[in-house]
């Protein structure tokens, strides 16, 4: 016990000094991209290291009540009222999964079961739980699944910041001082709320929970708090210190090509989605950065952390990706069975 919170704090520390770095250099969510590559190069260079109990949980409670304060009701309505958008960004996402899940399977030999349930856009554990039922292989799918948001979360937001594109949607959160009773009983109302659906093995359980809950109350203008900033960077520290301590060097070595073609395959994917996301944009009058993060392939906490920090239409970005993660965790088994019966011949 005494090793592993060492092992804990000792990693804590390595994530506070990454994000402070990044933050003095200025670098896009620097208190999530710091964390991140600063635990990944620690177990690289084969520290003994690890991410804290229940830290990517903590995280997404606090992460997802955060963004569940900018769903006001005026917001809500402009967001139902771009409902078939959504739609169209997360079956786009999932869609792109398919297809880098067949251009994996074709250029590493890897089983089409493992490549699929790589590629899917889901969570790195969920989508590795779910694929060994199917068969495949777990270790392979959890890689490939963090290295993609270690790819999208370096890649997008780098992208964007360069481009100089910041700012341009006026969503807000609740107008309101931060108040401690208060976001005590939000997020102790959340994580309520995580624990039912994790309880229910829902996806994402402690990100989607507290989200439901905070937009339900925010909808209803009743305000408990604001959100601190210094709070909210340490939800996204847990969420990057989490990220960064699945990268371990001994899978590395034993498969090195699988991850070269691996990227090439998230490369591609952040490309049409890239193209898929512009083109929504145009259809839908929406712009287009804001569209471009709705559609990447990068998980549900990250790709909203990245839109609350460039200010870039947060609710529809948080919406557009609870929507595919919804379609995913409701048709990806009964697709993947499907297609099985079609490759079989029985239809």
């Amino acid at each position: 016990m005494k090793a592993e919170t060492s092992a804990s704090l000792k990693a804590l520390a390595a994530c506070i000094a990454g994000g402070a770095l990044c933050a003095w250099i200025g670098t896009p969510l620097p208190w999530m991209v710091g964390p991140l590559f600063a635990m990944a190069l620690c177990k690289f260079a084969g520290a003994d290291l690890s991410s804290p109990r229940f830290g990517r949980e903590s995280g997404q409670l606090i992460i997802g009540t955060a963004l569940g304060l900018y769903f006001t009701p005026g917001v809500a309505r402009e967001v139902l009222a771009n409902w078939h958008v959504l739609i169209a960004a997360a079956v786009l996402a999932t869609a792109l999964g398919w297809i880098c899940g067949l251009f994996l399977a074709r250029h590493t030999g890897t089983d089409k079961t493992t490549a699929f349930f790589a590629c899917v856009p889901g969570g790195a554990t969920e989508m590795a739980i779910l694929g060994e039922r199917f068969g495949a292989k777990p270790d392979r799918i959890a890689l490939a699944q963090s290295l993609r948001i270690l790819m999208v979360v370096t890649v997008i937001p780098f992208s964007l910041a360069l481009a100089g594109v910041h700012g341009s949607d006026a969503y807000s959160q609740v107008a309101m001082a931060p108040d401690a009773l208060g976001l005590a009983q939000l997020l102790a109302l959340g994580a309520v709320a995580g624990a039912l659906l994790a309880w229910l093995r829902v996806p994402n359980a402690f990100m989607l929970g507290p989200l439901a809950v905070t937009i339900g109350f925010t909808v209803a203008e009743q305000h408990f708090s604001s959100m601190p900033g210094l709070l909210s960077n340490a939800g996204q520290l847990l969420i990057g210190c989490t990220l960064g301590s699945r990268f371990e060097r001994e899978f590395v070595k034993k498969a090195p090509h699988f991850m070269f073609v691996v990227a090439l395959s998230i490369l591609l994917a952040m490309l049409l989605a890239g193209i898929g996301g512009w083109l929504l944009a145009r259809l839908g009058g929406l712009p287009v950065p804001t569209m471009v993060l709705a559609t990447a392939p990068g998980g549900i906490a990250e790709m909203c952390i990245t839109a609350k920090v460039l200010q870039l239409g947060v609710p529809l970005v948080t919406a557009a990706h609870v929507t595919r993660v919804l379609i995913l965790v409701t048709t990806t088994a009964p697709m993947f069975r499907l297609a099985k019966r079609f490759a079989h011949g029985k239809p």
